[in-house]
């Protein structure tokens, strides 16, 4: 479920009456040119209030669209940069309840977002309001994407018809890439095949597993797991999280520290 946030309710009156007097519903806005567009970026400073331990603010501007998580609520919305000011006023977020420290950072970043002062220079970012100054650093800088080769990557998420399911707990499966082999511990068997390796595509060769019997749940995930190592397999990578799509199925995996 999502609702509006009003940053502002003399904002929001002035576009709901705006929008009364337009005389048609308008497109989609144009993505900005300020050099934003297109990227993600994570915290790395915050003055005028502490960042909650353990957690980053992530922006993502694509398309139009401003995406921003504190720790606990997404929000998103469209965007645009007159001059130096960021106006996002329009942001719908979901409803999880979290810690009140989370949920007073989602409503202080919500604040920031609806009118801030932008600043990019380079891959670093700053955005301030009276309250508030966060830094912020390109995603592709701060936390790059992981070599898919040389990486041991865990299985933590199932997909199925566009669900996905968690690995049960204490089942252990992964995958490792080298040149021209994927070594594969499946959830309760281990072993490994061929594996050809392109910048968007993994095709399998016929993969070999050892032959034990373990819990059901354990055979559950290796069934998964091989059901999506079989052929031409499309994967993508963002920072330490790869996944891999089969058609209706897939893998959500994560960089090993």
């Amino acid at each position: 479920m999502h609702h509006r946030i009003p940053v502002s309710l003399v904002l929001v009156s002035a576009i709901l009456l705006g929008a009364c007097g337009s005389g048609g519903a308008s497109g989609p806005p144009e993505p900005s040119d300020s050099g934003v567009e297109g990227r993600t970026f994570l915290s790395t400073g915050l003055e005028g209030r502490p960042l909650v331990a353990g957690s980053t603010v992530r922006l993502t501007f694509q398309a139009g669209q401003i995406g921003a998580n504190a720790g606990c609520n997404s929000m998103g919305g469209p965007y645009r940069i007159e001059g130096d000011r960021l106006i996002a006023d329009e942001l719908a977020t979901t409803e999880m309840a979290c810690e009140p420290a989370l949920m007073e950072q989602d409503r202080w970043l919500a604040e920031l977002l609806g009118r801030a002062t932008i600043t990019l220079d380079g891959d670093t970012l700053t955005m301030e309001n009276s309250t508030v100054r966060l830094t912020l650093v390109d995603r592709e800088v701060a936390d790059p994407d992981r070599p898919l080769l040389g990486t041991r990557w865990v299985v933590d998420g199932l997909i199925s018809g566009g669900a996905v399911s968690s690995v049960p707990a204490g089942v252990i499966a992964a995958l490792a890439f080298s040149d021209g082999r994927a070594d594969v511990e499946a959830g309760c068997n281990s072993g490994g095949g061929t594996v050809e390796v392109t910048d968007t595509t993994l095709a399998f060769g016929p993969i070999g597993l050892t032959k034990m019997a373990c819990a059901p749940e354990a055979m559950a995930v290796e069934g998964a797991v091989v059901a999506v190592l079989s052929g031409t397999v499309a994967y993508t990578i963002d920072a330490g999280a790869l996944t891999l799509t089969a058609g209706g199925t897939g893998l959500m995996l994560r960089a090993a520290p």
